[in-house]
């Protein structure tokens, strides 16, 4: 018996027009869709004239719906995952089913769509060539802190989400541990009252209340802007920090944060000078 395919479909962010033909036909045409809150999915089937069955989808009972999912579709039948705005598996449930459906020889078929970072990172001004994106941080404090480490070097454009309620502590700890960088914060998107704020990071830290404080939050940060300096400049700095009594590995961590270098490039040129002592 031929297996049936699995369909990860986008829903709009907020403007029901930006729903593709395509998505439209497919969830007309599957024999159930997962959806992450079928209440919330209803309102989008009924303005398409969707009937199709829906089951709960969702990061509390993924894991309880996946035999149930897989067995469908061994026995032919297609479903269809959606959430309640963009694509399954971005920030959201999917990716557990998909993975065992690969494994189990069973197609998979994500179709383009509507998703949240994207308009914001084009829209932004900042460079769109090669971004990182981290969306929501983790609700630990020891794992956000040991995460925007790692981040800290990064060249590239870095995109996260946010919820309002944590908007102002999530710029302040991007300031510290970043420092001051251009920010583009959207919200809204593809919505009546979308929003771009467009600045330094310490403006808005300072001036938190020219933000309304609604919807789903994008942020896209300028990446690590790593300054150039001479060997000699920078065999300076090492030196200075030695002469404060800094391990060599404190030191390519200060260096590294204070002047955005590479710390890896730092730290050799470090121990290399250590070792000419």
């Amino acid at each position: 018996m031929k297996h049936g395919t699995l369909y990860i479909v986008p829903t709009p962010i907020g403007n029901l027009g930006d729903m593709t033909y395509r998505a439209v036909e497919v969830l007309q045409k599957v024999s159930i869709i997962g959806a992450e809150d079928t209440r919330t999915s209803r309102t989008l089937l009924g303005h398409y004239n969707i009937d199709t069955p829906m089951v709960s989808y969702h990061k509390f009972n993924e894991r309880a719906r996946l035999d149930e999912f897989i067995e469908k579709l061994q026995k032919g039948e297609n479903i269809a995952i959606i959430t309640d705005a963009g694509t399954p598996g971005i920030s959201d449930p999917s990716s557990i089913l998909v993975q065992e459906a690969i494994g189990q020889d069973i197609e998979v078929v994500t179709l383009p769509g509507a998703t949240a970072f994207v308009p914001a990172l084009v829209s932004s001004g900042l460079p769109a060539e090669r971004f990182n994106f981290v969306g929501f941080l983790p609700e630990k404090h020891s794992e956000r802190r040991e995460l925007l480490g790692k981040l800290e070097s990064i060249h590239d454009t870095l995109i996260f989400y946010e919820a309002p309620h944590r908007l102002e502590e999530t710029l302040k700890e991007l300031l510290k541990f970043f420092s001051d960088r251009q920010v583009c914060i959207a919200r809204e998107i593809s919505k009546k009252f979308e929003t771009y704020y467009r600045g330094m990071l310490s403006h808005f830290v300072d001036n938190f209340d020219e933000i309304t404080l609604k919807g789903e939050f994008v942020l896209v940060l300028e990446g690590a802007q790593e300054q150039t300096f001479s060997e000699e400049e920078l065999r300076e700095l090492i030196t200075e920090k030695f002469h404060q009594d800094k391990s060599v590995s404190r030191t390519a961590r200060e260096l590294a944060h204070e002047h955005k270098l590479s710390k890896n490039h730092v730290y050799k040129m470090a121990l290399q000078m250590k070792k000419e002592k």
